[in-house]
């Protein structure tokens, strides 16, 4: 049961049992499917369609209506996740959601309203391949943990000292999803393919000098990857990555009951 299934029951079980009126229970749902604030329109029914409320891009938006989209959506009693929050975003908003946790390194912000509970099969391990790729990573590992993951870091073990690499397979081997991410040349998701049997997702990061496009040629050396099985997202795209993981351990999770 989601966050979103459990507020529905608890909603219609107070009126069910005679503590709310009818209208009352009518306008606490009168926002389904979604709650039009006019600069937004609220997608409530996404943790029941997805398993998580909808997450909020921070890029590109004013503090004051970050402020007014996590307000809304806490009302629903769930936890929120905010990506890409700038430092100065994160004055504002923090200070108006002071038991939130905002990461300077990775600008992610998460407003914890329910424990986490383990939702999937396993552990999702985070793996990169330079200490420069972390802020990327961190966007992963944090939104990871917040999607209901147990999850690990595994950072700096790039090709350039494979022996750190090895030195830490059984945790690689011990993950039901691995997250690897590089930039540079992207070699490290298809080293870390041929290592385990588990699911892969590469990450290129905008990381290198210039032939490295920015991150172009870290994603065209993971596309192009000789090690069968893995899938790529976006460059920098650690949230991405994170929510394909999720669904990943969680589907293993309902197959092996």
């Amino acid at each position: 049961m989601t966050q979103y299934d459990q507020w529905l029951r608890e909603v219609l079980q107070r009126f069910g049992n005679g503590e709310v009126s009818l209208d009352e229970a009518l306008q606490q749902l009168h926002d389904l499917p979604y709650e039009d604030i006019e600069f937004a329109k609220l997608d409530h029914h996404r943790s029941m369609r997805h398993g998580f409320p909808e997450v909020v891009l921070a890029q590109g938006k004013t503090a004051d209506q970050i402020i007014q989209i996590v307000d809304r959506l806490r009302a629903k009693g769930g936890n929120v996740l905010v990506t890409r929050m700038s430092q100065e975003q994160a004055v504002s908003v923090c200070g108006k959601f002071p038991t939130a946790e905002y990461d300077s390194t990775s600008g992610v912000f998460r407003l914890w309203q329910i424990p986490p509970a383990p939702q999937g099969l396993g552990k999702v391990v985070v793996i990169t391949a330079g200490t420069a790729d972390i802020p990327v990573a961190e966007e992963a590992y944090l939104c990871s943990e917040i999607l209901g993951n147990p999850t690990i870091r595994l950072y700096d073990v790039g090709v350039a000292g494979i022996h750190r690499l090895f030195d830490n397979i059984d945790i690689i081997r011990d993950a039901s999803v691995l997250i690897v991410v590089a930039g540079m040349e992207g070699a490290l998701p298809s080293v870390v393919g041929g290592l385990t049997d588990k699911p892969i997702i590469a990450v290129p990061t905008s990381i290198g000098y210039g032939a490295s496009f920015n991150g172009i040629a870290a994603l065209l050396g993971m596309l192009n990857s000789c090690a069968s099985g893995m899938v790529v997202v976006n460059i920098d795209n650690g949230f991405g990555a994170a929510y394909a993981a999720t669904r990943i351990n969680r589907l293993g999770k309902e197959r092996h009951g």
